[in-house]
């Protein structure tokens, strides 16, 4: 499946299908895991339909259903490099840099003391 080229409603259908499977064969029903998520029902309705829905609504049938871990597995902490500990000497990145470059000043001989 090429993931990059599905539509975001695509992507829904098949993440709510695959919780609506994941809930079943946990044999609970859509109430008992809105009350063990502490969400509404509507909102498990809403994401196995394909719906969006809140992130810590999603983040919450997720422990419910045991597939926090795996979530976490799809972003994992990024590690140093042992050379990276060097160079920042303990520094850890706070903030991504700009891909723009900054606007350099031209190179100019034109001075202001020689236009007198």
């Amino acid at each position: 499946m090429t993931d990059f080229l599905l539509a975001d409603q695509t992507i829904l259908l098949e993440i709510g299908q695959r919780l609506a499977q994941r809930r079943i064969d946990s044999d609970l029903t859509q109430s008992e895991l809105a009350r063990q998520a502490g969400v509404g029902r509507s909102t498990v309705e809403r994401l196995e339909a394909g719906h969006s829905t809140q992130m810590s609504s999603f983040i919450r049938v997720l422990r419910v259903l045991n597939l926090l871990e795996a979530f976490f597995k799809l972003f994992p902490k990024p590690g140093l490099h042992p050379m990276d500990l060097v160079k920042a000497q303990g520094k850890i990145r706070q903030r991504a840099s700009s891909r723009r470059k900054r606007a350099q000043k031209p190179a100019s001989d034109w001075d202001w003391e020689e236009d007198s």
